[in-house]
């Protein structure tokens, strides 16, 4: 629906601009972001320990749950009624990624910039630390090409995804002075 939506609104948008935004708009934290301004957590109900951890705050809780809910209107009430749904709950997440300028993964944003700067793909090693229920993972994104028009970036998070994408913001910060010359 959010294709369909952004493919009638915005014909003139190539078909990859089209698809960041589609992406940036379905994603888990734009979806939980939606959800928590619908107050749907308020309405959840979970199991005594997902209550007592705050399962009603969680970003993947909420946006199952408001894909659950757009499901659940289709089914009872037909695709113009999920239709409008969609774009009432999300039509401001909707407007603000199609006026994005930068749209996308970071890890995608820093491959195209590589190859708009003639540079090799980016490669990224991983170092995890922790235990098993606390788990902390560190990237490092080195960037290689033409002598001294590499970069390096470096980033943090709970998950191999997250450390990745915050090494290549880092990347990309170091870059951008780069992307102007």
């Amino acid at each position: 629906m959010v294709a369909e939506h952004l493919y009638r609104d915005l014909p003139e948008l190539p078909e990859g601009d089209l698809a960041r935004i589609r992406a940036a708009v379905v994603s888990e934290p734009a979806l939980a972001e939606a959800a928590g301004a619908a107050a749907v957590g308020g309405a959840l109900l979970l199991g005594r320990g997902e209550a007592h951890s705050g399962g009603r705050l969680k970003p993947s809780i909420l946006a199952d749950a408001l894909e659950a809910i757009v499901g659940a209107t289709y089914l009872s009430g037909g695709i113009d009624d999920a239709r409008a749904l969609v774009e009432d709950v999300l039509g401001d997440a909707i407007a603000a990624a199609s006026a994005t300028r930068e749209l996308g993964d970071a890890k995608n944003r820093l491959q195209e910039l590589c190859a708009r700067l003639g540079l090799d793909p980016p490669g990224y090693t991983l170092h995890q630390s922790g235990p098993d229920h606390a788990r902390r993972f560190v990237a490092e994104v080195a960037v290689a090409g033409p002598p001294g028009a590499g970069a390096v970036g470096r980033g943090e998070g709970r998950s191999k995804k997250q450390a990745e994408r915050a090494a290549a913001l880092d990347a990309l910060a170091n870059l951008s002075g780069a992307d102007r010359a």
